[in-house]
């Protein structure tokens, strides 16, 4: 399956939890999310991605000095991005649960008998 469509829809979830952990400038969020399992992700999305929740109040940015190049941009979470993140974690969690039972076709027995379905 192609999961770069399904990415485009939670990136925003994932970067915050990853940011959630520990700061991180651009390309390491990138590393740190295909170290988490994602590695179709793009680093231009995750650019793209760490803008707008800044945009959105949800981070915060400092400058890091670096020795061997230019300047590195860390990104913080900070409470409205915690919040956020809580609340993209409940909706996550529902949608996840119902598309596992869609597909797993393991509908909850009240939902099936109160339709009228055989199970």
């Amino acid at each position: 399956m192609d999961t770069t469509q399904l990415l485009k829809g939670v990136l925003d979830a994932a970067v915050l939890a990853v940011i959630e952990d520990e700061d991180g400038y651009g390309y390491d969020i990138v590393r740190r999310l295909r170290a988490a399992g994602l590695g179709d992700v793009g680093e231009a999305s995750v650019y793209g991605t760490l803008r707008r929740l800044y945009v959105a109040g949800a981070l915060t940015t400092y400058v890091v000095p670096s020795e061997g190049g230019p300047h590195r941009k860390y990104y913080g979470i900070n409470p409205q991005g915690i919040e956020m993140l809580r609340e993209q974690r409940a909706s996550w969690n529902e949608f996840s649960g119902t598309l596992t039972q869609l597909i797993n076709k393991t509908a909850p027995a009240a939902a099936a008998s109160s339709n009228g379905e055989k199970r």
